[in-house]
């Protein structure tokens, strides 16, 4: 257990609670929900809607935190005998947030309260509208604010600058979560009411990549235990499909929520709710099939994109501090993990646009140390409208100020000292491979769950023989056999599948990686 208590004390935990808490978290380590910003606001006006029988409806966003989010609200406020609708815009169609076509749409249907999860504190002329209409908006949310809150009855959004909330790094689900927590404390309900849904809001939480930490390390910590034992039909069929024996952040991150996330991708958002949704275990099967096909299209788009875009970089880009890119044909619900990756390859910030027509829409991903929404905040004169937060963002720009916008955010880049920023990894601790046994990567499991914020224990190895070298799925990922004084490991290193041209059998190398045991299901 030395190697534990090496990350602790680095990692700022220095007592032995503190140590406790972080190993075993249980539901006494949440914290307050009524200290969040409006909460008192929105549960009465909650609770006034179930005693009325008021028509609320849900407004969700189409990524794995949106509909985690809405399934989560939904189920609770119908299980308190609300009938509630719910609403996630087309990602092809209409893009991210309210739009005032969707309000028009609520209003029609009769809807006197709108709910947002995951959306919403940047909507500020759509949620006047929404007033204009007779309708009020309660806004839960987890981006970053712009200059103006919106004007409505309730904003829950613990990066709010008058906020008090203790942790403000919450999921959208997280802070959905927080809402029906507050509701239950103040009906008095048992605890359980809100508690059994923590299988589902730890997919949503570490399927947005928030850091887990403090309560979203709670979350994470307590769901993971739940979804083995999961009650949600459409939630044990995912599972079920995706060929991990073990159900870990890994799982989730790589199994779970590309499959979620690839539905709001191809413009088929509403099958992924209604696999949260579904109580027919035969309709899960049926639409967890169609999960995995558009997960299928996703991939063959994004493989295309990413070709061409590197194209691009290579031409044109590669010695500039970011990389901006646009171009007719792209698939806007696929740039952002092309985004990603290109930052992830190149250690840039990086805005991808697909322009359709006079309009382009943008994902855009950034390195740590760089603030990519408040470069965005100080190049919006040229952007229609953003959202997202410092690592993450969405845009909508017109074509005809592309190039003058690409300018201006390269002159804030190198403003910034971008070029100071340098990658580094962080090793946790030299290892032999002599050292390296079934009990060590299994005292590492305490550390668990990984994610943002709580990375996976990183390990140098020195002078280690090539054994075998090749590659696989199609030339994607390199494996590798290696040894050291007679001792042998396997090895993947995922997406560096190029680097088989490097390296011959025979070659001494030092390596830096993780451990763990292969829970990946060979068919």
């Amino acid at each position: 257990m030395y190697f534990l208590q090496v990350v602790y004390t680095k990692g700022g935990i220095k007592s032995k609670q503190e140590v406790q808490t972080f190993l075993n978290p249980t539901r006494d380590d949440f914290h307050d929900p009524f200290l969040m910003p409006d909460m008192e606001i929105a549960v009465e006006r909650l609770i006034k809607a179930i005693n009325t029988q008021e028509k609320v409806i849900i407004y969700g966003d189409y990524d794995a935190d949106g509909i985690t989010s809405t399934t989560v609200l939904k189920q609770f406020l119908e299980e308190r005998g609300l009938n509630v609708g719910q609403y996630i815009p087309n990602r092809l169609n209409e893009g991210y947030g309210l739009n005032k076509s969707s309000i028009d749409y609520i209003k029609s249907e009769g809807y006197t309260l709108i709910i947002t999860v995951d959306c919403g504190i940047s909507c500020v002329e759509e949620i006047e509208y929404a007033k204009s209409l007779g309708i009020e908006v309660i806004i839960t949310d987890h981006h970053e604010p712009g200059e103006l809150l919106p004007s409505c009855l309730a904003v829950i959004d613990a990066k709010r600058k008058d906020n008090n909330y203790p942790f403000n790094q919450l999921a959208g689900v997280g802070v959905v979560f927080k809402l029906i927590q507050a509701i239950s404390i103040k009906l008095n309900l048992d605890p359980k009411e809100y508690l059994k849904y923590l299988d589902i809001v730890c997919v949503g939480t570490i399927s947005d990549i928030v850091p887990l930490v403090d309560e979203n390390r709670v979350i994470a910590k307590l769901g993971l235990k739940l979804i083995p034992m999961t009650k949600n039909v459409g939630l044990k069929a995912l599972i079920n499909s995706i060929g991990y024996k073990k159900i870990d952040s890994t799982a989730v991150s790589f199994g779970i929520a590309p499959r979620i996330n690839a539905c709001g991708r191809m413009g088929k958002e509403i099958e992924a709710l209604k696999l949260f949704l579904t109580k027919n275990i035969q309709e899960a099967r049926e639409i967890t099939e169609k999960l995995n096909e558009y997960n299928v299209q996703r991939q063959t788009e994004e493989k295309r994109i990413f070709r061409e875009a590197l194209e691009q970089i290579e031409e044109n880009e590669k010695e500039k501090s970011c990389i901006i890119l646009g171009k007719e044909g792209w698939h806007h619900g696929v740039i952002g993990i092309v985004s990603s990756k290109v930052t992830d390859i190149y250690f840039k910030p990086s805005i991808l646009i697909c322009f359709e027509g006079e309009l382009g829409k943008g994902s855009g991903r950034s390195i740590p140390g760089f603030d990519l929404h408040e470069a965005l905040m100080n190049c919006s004169g040229e952007i229609e409208k953003f959202g997202g937060h410092s690592m993450a963002i969405g845009m909508t720009i017109k074509k005809e100020n592309f190039e003058n916008f690409k300018k201006e955010f390269e002159n804030y880049a190198q403003n910034s000292n971008i070029s100071d920023i340098i990658p580094i990894i962080k090793i946790n601790r030299q290892i032999d491979l002599k050292n390296i046994n079934l009990q060590i990567v299994k005292d590492l499991e305490l550390l668990e769950p990984y994610g943002e914020a709580n990375k996976t224990p990183l390990f140098l190895f020195k002078d280690l023989k090539i054994q075998s070298i090749r590659t696989l799925s199609e030339g994607k990922h390199l494996k590798l056999r290696l040894s050291q004084d007679n001792f042998i490991i396997n090895c993947i290193g995922f997406n560096m599948g190029n680097n088989t041209q490097n390296y011959l059998i025979g070659d001494r190398v030092d390596l830096v990686g993780s451990l763990e045991i292969n829970n990946f299901k060979r068919k």
